[in-house]
């Protein structure tokens, strides 16, 4: 089971989202708050795996809830669902100890995959956001020489999935191209993030770029 815990200011957006996320077989939803002192009490909750945190700006006070709730409980992964999706609270965020952002056009299926992908210990952005984040780094990429000989450990499936996933597919659609099931495209997934000693799909999607496998 993945246990989860919400926060959102507004108490009837949390329930709904509590709702949405009950549906889900292996989620597990803790506890949903919708006050900042019950939050910090509730997320020091040892087997908290994941916190859906929802903000509408980026002030100093959200920014430093985001660090203080990571402190809280280091092992918990923020997941971010942000009201706007302008390109200076997203760059923030990304700089924050978030592991995960969903814009506000993120669809019900990113959600859950948002929220498989960080139990899995990757980071995870949303189509858009991913786009966004790209840009703000794309000008700081490393020479391709660097890192080429990585692909060398990669099958020609994972060299296929590698391709679609760079170009921000969901699992499903990956899965739906390839004729294979959503695992084992999350099982390939993990194998590619382990061979190229990668982190997060940001460093995924640069690693794509430098060495030719998709275009910008």
């Amino acid at each position: 089971m993945i246990n989860i815990g919400i926060y959102d200011e507004h108490h009837l957006m949390g329930q709904g989202l509590k709702l949405l996320l009950e549906q889900v077989d292996d989620f597990d939803v803790l506890f949903c708050a919708d006050g900042k002192e019950q939050l910090m009490n509730l997320v020091q909750n040892k087997s908290l795996n994941i916190l859906v945190l929802t903000i509408h700006d980026t002030s100093v006070r959200t920014m430093n809830l985001i660090v203080r709730l990571s402190l809280l409980n280091p092992k918990a992964r923020l997941l971010i669902l942000a009201f706007d999706n302008s390109e200076d609270m997203i760059v923030k965020i990304v700089k924050s100890k978030a592991k995960g952002i969903l814009g506000r056009d993120a669809s019900q299926k990113e959600l859950i995959e948002a929220i498989r992908t960080l139990r899995n210990g990757f980071d995870y952005f949303n189509r858009s956001i991913n786009q966004m984040v790209l840009n703000q780094y794309i000008d700081k990429l490393e020479a391709p020489e660097e890192k080429t000989e990585g692909l060398n450990s990669l099958s020609e499936r994972q060299i296929e999935v590698l391709k679609l996933w760079g170009r921000s597919y969901s699992n499903q659609e990956i899965a739906d191209e390839l004729c294979i099931s959503v695992r084992t495209v999350d099982a390939h997934k993990n194998h590619i993030m382990q061979k190229l000693q990668l982190k997060s799909t940001v460093e995924l999607v640069k690693f794509s770029i430098k060495n030719n496998i998709i275009e910008i």
